[in-house]
């Protein structure tokens, strides 16, 4: 908790926050502190010349840099406001703990009024002493900003385990600590008081015992304020705008303040945000595990440093004793060598261990804020600052990125002696050389007889050369983005043999692969150009399926053990390029509602298609069609389906759409819009349905309008899905047979 000290600080004042609020640059202030910041505008500066002028769109406007002088080339960025006619430039001061902050042009006027309900100077802007924002108060004033509640509680809570342990309320000389609190005699009882005064027998035994702590809180507790609008000030935050990213009362949005935004519920919004602060502290906590277990490894090293430096100067002791007084003469500025070179070890490795040490309290002292912060039964005031903190949680950890666990020093002292020379060359003995590094592995050999590409994905086979006698720790496999963009590492392993899935049908891959030890990193080897299927092929997942999906045929036909509805995904995604393929209906039993369309790979698996936000689907009965995403119905549709029926489904993510046909005919109009990800083919269906896949992919050209031609079956190439280009059309249709 201790560490969570410094989160929980003004940074003007350097106390714990007094009636903190939130600029909308997601920061704190104290409300006092706030306005003893404020500094004077010109007039046309203010919102309300802005709005006159149509030039201002928001309740605060920030400054124009090019107006206001933020940032002072004398000063590293900090410096004091200027440029002002009727503002004299002022000298920045800083805060107890370090931060820069702006007085005031002039003392606020005397009032009888409290700091929160003076009226603040007309035409009064703010700085933001943390990332030095500045904005301009409309006519509210400070009252515009909303309260964080949410810290409020937090200090509270940290203030109270921080206070002395309570005493006895009964004892007659010196007071014993109290161990329990009576809530209905409002008394705290020692163990020996507690027996003699309050046993627990007849009425005293129905009173209700509380520790010390639990119960000085419920003797402070007040009731907890409810959350009301800024704007309306009698009316509860009871919704959540997500364009806005703030809550909002009925009368808001009665007044069409928020009448093209989407709103949700405030109570859902605030379990969402919890989840995914939650999620983010996931992240973080495992980098600071790491952190701590390289920290004892830094001061592991430490000690060994220690023990190689008695060990290499005991032996450079007796080396130097047998060469007699003129090399006793050499001795001392040999030793003073490795000594330097013993500081030096010791010198980086303790620098970096106090780094280290600085940022992992930093980071212990975010996760402790955020997981009080989850605690927190205030959803409004949760939200208010929820994509604040996970911003914070998300940038802590990539600041514990790839190299900043890495030891920046060796424990070896690489150092030879030569004892060799004769007496007369005493006089010039020295250390020949630094220790002989082990050289890097020698550059990887691509074996091309092994490195194929299969649908989406590609293999790649490599080997040390023939003659390599260093041995390599592990390989570093690299690709491009398939559009000759910079390379990516794919894979880090020690394995001569990798497999790379996920990548876009019919593209070209580069692809190089080096070698790497305790020394260094090889040379590349020579680049790899690899070329996707331009021929998608795919069945059905029974990895990824429900478990009462039944599949036959080679996984191409599934069915249902169950009368509700199961999810079945096609083994390939699909995340570029324009799709087409067709399903068809062998078994339509008592009018059930098949679902198609495409889906996430964890769409939920035991409801219809299209119920969560994770698929977009068409599901139709014997009469009618419907197309559903997250639960929404819409665009029904006359025309169904009956045994022998085919749905087409066209996924073009060059325009983002999604299309679904019955029998060669578009049904109802483009069904989504703006799709983009990596989509996989999808299917709800219970017992009564039973689906054949007979799948197509095309890259250009519009497969149905083909199939008009007449109704045909690949006879060779059934149930796979393929990009289709013309010479590979006027083949099959030459293979198809006519019915």
């Amino acid at each position: 908790m201790e560490e969570m000290e410094e989160e929980l600080k003004c940074p003007v004042c350097g106390s714990f926050y007094r009636e903190p609020i939130i600029l909308p640059c997601s920061h704190n202030l104290c409300q006092a502190c706030a306005r003893n910041i404020l500094v004077q505008t010109p007039e046309s500066e203010s919102p309300q010349s802005r709005r006159a002028s149509g030039s201002g769109v928001s309740d605060y406007d920030y400054l124009d840099l090019d107006k206001m002088s933020l940032y002072s080339e004398a000063d590293s960025g900090y410096g004091s406001y200027g440029g002002f006619a009727s503002a004299p430039t002022t000298p920045c001061q800083k805060s107890p703990n370090g931060v820069r902050v702006f007085p005031p042009a002039m003392p606020p006027p005397a009032t009888h009024l409290s700091p929160a309900l003076a009226p603040v100077p007309r035409n009064s802007c703010i700085t933001c002493p943390q990332c030095h924002r500045s904005l301009i108060l409309d006519d509210r004033g400070l009252r515009g900003f909303p309260k964080n509640r949410v810290l409020e509680g937090v200090i509270d809570r940290y203030q109270q385990s921080k206070a002395a342990a309570l005493k006895c309320q009964l004892c007659e000389k010196a007071p014993k600590e109290a161990t329990v609190m009576c809530e209905q005699c409002d008394v705290f009882y020692c163990d020996p008081c507690r027996l003699r005064c309050h046993p627990p027998r007849g009425p005293l035994a129905k009173h209700r015992l509380v520790p010390p702590a639990q119960g000085r809180v419920s003797r402070r507790l007040s009731p907890r304020k409810v959350s009301t609008c800024t704007d309306h000030e009698l009316e509860n935050h009871s919704m959540y705008c997500v364009q806005c990213k703030m809550p909002v009362c009925y009368q808001c949005l009665e007044e069409g303040k928020h009448s093209s935004h989407e709103v949700k519920a405030l109570g859902a919004m605030w379990k969402l945000h919890k989840s995914q602060l939650s999620q983010a502290l996931n992240g973080l906590s495992d980098r600071a595990k790491e952190a701590k277990e390289f920290l004892v490894q830094l001061r592991n090293m430490v000690q060994q440093i220690q023990e190689n430096s008695v060990e290499f100067e005991a032996c450079l002791v007796a080396q130097c004793d047998a060469l007699i007084d003129a090399l006793n003469r050499r001795k001392a500025q040999l030793l003073a060598r490795v000594n330097k070179e013993h500081e030096h070890k010791l010198k980086v490795v303790r620098d970096q261990i106090s780094h280290c040490t600085v940022k992992l309290r930093q980071t212990t002292g975010l996760m402790e804020y955020c997981l009080e912060v989850i605690k927190e039964n205030d959803p409004s005031g949760f939200l208010q600052i929820s994509d604040a903190l996970i911003r914070r949680v998300h940038l802590t950890e990539d600041q514990w990125g790839k190299g900043t666990l890495t030891p920046r020093m060796t424990t070896d002292f690489d150092l030879s002696l030569d004892n060799s020379p004769l007496l007369q060359s005493i006089h010039q003995l020295d250390f020949v050389q630094m220790k002989a590094s082990s050289p890097v592995p020698a550059t990887p050999i691509l074996q091309l007889e092994e490195c194929c590409t299969h649908n989406n994905s590609a293999t790649l086979s490599w080997k040390q050369p023939p003659l390599s006698t260093v041995p390599a720790e592990g390989y570093i496999l690299e690709l491009d983005d398939g559009n000759g963009g910079q390379f990516r590492e794919v894979y880090v392993g020690k394995e001569t043999m990798c497999t790379v899935d996920g990548l876009h049908f019919n593209s070209t891959y580069n692809a190089r692969i080096k070698a790497f030890n305790k020394t260094g990193v090889s040379q590349y080897s020579k680049t790899l150009v690899l070329q996707t299927s331009e021929v998608a092929w795919f069945a059905f997942d029974p990895g990824s399926a429900h478990a009462d999906i039944i599949f036959s045929n080679d996984n191409l036909t599934v069915t249902c053990s169950s009368y509700d509805d199961r999810v079945v995904l096609g083994k390939t995604g699909f995340s570029k390029g324009v799709h087409y393929w067709e399903l068809t209906v062998d078994r339509y039993d008592n009018h059930p509602d098949p679902a198609f369309g495409v889906a996430r790979m964890d769409v939920m698996k035991d409801v219809m298609l299209g119920k969560d936000d994770k698929a977009w689907a068409m599901y139709v009965d014997n009469h009618r069609s419907w197309f559903m995403h997250n639960n929404s119905h819409t665009n029904r549709t006359e025309g169904g389906i009956t045994k022998g029926a085919t749905i087409g489904v066209l996924l073009d993510l060059n325009r983002k759409t999604l299309t679904f046909f019955i029998n060669d005919e578009q049904q109802g109009p483009i069904a989504f819009e703006n799709v983009e990800g990596l989509f996989f083919p999808a299917v709800s269906l219970n017992r009564n349905v039973q689906i054949n896949a007979c799948v197509f992919s095309q890259k250009e050209h519009s497969l149905p309008r083909i199939l008009k031609r007449g109704r045909w079956i690949i006879t060779t190439l059934s149930s796979v899905s393929k990009i289709w280009e013309p010479p590979i059309v006027a083949r099959l249709l030459a293979q198809a047979e006519f019915y």
